[in-house]
C-alpha cells in the first residue's frame, strides 16, 4: 500500500524525532551523574542537576525532538507515529554502550535489528490520516463516552501511583515512576495531536486558536509534560538508562496506541489483514525491547544504579 503524502512528511519528522530523543537521555543521564555526586540525587527528591549544563543540552535535545515529533502527530496517525519510538531505544542504548559504560551485548543487538524490522513493517502498512477540517472535530471525539471513560481510568491510576505506590516503592520498583509517565504520555499524545492539527489548519488559513478547545488542548499538553518530565528524572537517576528506555518505551506505546483506537478511531479504515500485520510489527517491536532489557541483566544482577542501591541498603540496616 503506497504511502500518503503526508504519512511520509510524518515518517521523516520522527525518525528525526527518536534521534535527537535517544541522544538526550545520555546527556541528561551525565548531567544526573554528575549532579548527585556533589548534590541531593533527583530519585531523591533533589534539583541539583537544574545547576548542570549536560543535563540542560540534553534537556534542549529533548525539545528539539518533542517538536519534530509534535509536527509528526499533525501529518501521521499515532499508530504509526509512536511505535517509531523504539528507534530512540537504539540510540540511547548505543551511545549508553560507548558513552555510560552500560554494556550492549548480542542479545542488545538482536533487539535493535528486530526494533527497525518491526518498525518497518509498520511504517509499510500504517492508515491513512483522516481529513479533520476543525479542532471541533477532534474535540468531538475527545468528549465521546469510550475516551471519557478512559481518561478517568488514567487519571485515577496517576493518583493511585502518586500518592500510594510512589513513595513505598518508587526507589525499589521502575514501574511505578514508569507507569506514571506513560499513562501521563497517552493523554499527552492525544492533545498533542489535536493542537499539532489546530496549527496546520492555521497555517492553511482555518485559524483555530479562536476556539477554547485549542487552548485546553494546549494546557493538558503543559500539565502531562511537566509531570512526565518529573518522574522520568527519578526514574532516569535510579534505574539505568538501557533499562528505563525500553520499559517507557513499551508502556507509553501501548498505552497512546490504545487511546488512539478509542478516540481517532485509526483501524476503522483498514481489513483485518491490515491490522494484523500492524500487530505483529508491534510485537516484534516489543520483543526487541524486551531483548534490550535483558541484555542489562546479562551485566547488571539488579536494574538499579550501584549508588543508589548503596544508599537504600544503609538505610535499611
Amino acid at each position: 500500500m503506497a504511502m500518503s503524502l503526508d504519512n511520509i512528511r510524518g515518517l521523516v519528522l520522527a525518525l528525526s524525532s527518536s534521534a535527537f530523543i535517544g541522544s538526550s537521555f545520555i546527556f541528561k543521564k551525565k548531567g544526573l551523574k554528575k549532579a548527585g555526586a556533589t548534590g541531593v540525587r533527583a530519585g531523591s527528591g533533589g534539583f541539583s542537576y537544574l545547576y548542570e549544563p549536560l543535563w540542560w543540552f540534553g534537556m534542549i535535545t529533548m525539545i528539539g525532538g518533542e517538536i519534530a515529533n509534535f509536527a509528526a502527530y499533525a501529518f501521521a496517525p499515532a499508530i504509526l507515529v509512536t511505535p517509531l519510538g523504539a528507534l530512540s531505544i537504539i540510540v540511547s542504548a548505543v551511545l549508553a554502550h560507548f558513552v555510560l559504560d552500560e554494556k550492549l551485548h548480542i542479545f542488545g543487538i538482536l533487539g535493535c535489528i528486530l526494533c527497525v524490522m518491526g518498525s518497518t513493517t509498520i511504517v509499510l502498512h500504517a492508515p491513512k490520516e483522516k481529513d479533520i477540517e476543525s479542532v471541533k472535530e477532534v474535540w468531538s471525539l475527545a468528549t465521546e463516552p469510550g475516551f471519557i471513560v478512559y481518561t478517568c481510568v488514567v487519571v485515577f491510576l496517576v493518583i493511585f501511583l502518586i500518592i500510594q505506590l510512589a513513595p513505598r516503592y518508587g526507589d525499589t520498583h521502575m514501574v511505578v515512576y514508569i507507569g506514571i509517565c506513560s499513562l501521563m504520555g497517552s493523554l499527552t499524545v492525544m492533545s498533542v495531536k489535536a493542537l499539532g492539527i489546530a496549527i496546520k489548519l492555521t497555517f492553511t488559513g482555518k485559524n483555530q486558536f479562536i476556539y477554547a478547545q485549542t487552548w485546553l488542548f494546549a494546557a493538558v499538553v503543559v500539565i502531562c509534560c511537566l509531570m512526565q518530565l518529573n518522574y522520568l528524572n527519578k526514574a532516569l537517576d535510579i534505574f539505568n538508562t538501557a533499562v528505563v528506555s525500553p520499559v517507557y518505551y513499551v508502556m507509553f506505546t501501548t498505552l497512546t496506541i490504545f487511546a488512539s483506537m478509542i478516540m481517532f478511531k485509526d483501524w476503522d479504515s483498514q481489513n483485518a489483514t491490515q491490522i494484523a500485520t500492524e500487530l505483529c510489527g508491534f510485537v516484534t517491536i516489543l520483543s526487541g525491547t524486551f531483548l534490550l532489557h535483558k541484555t542489562k541483566d546479562m551485566g547488571n544482577s539488579v536494574t538499579m544504579e550501584p549508588t543508589r542501591l548503596a544508599e537504600l541498603e544503609l538505610q535499611n540496616q
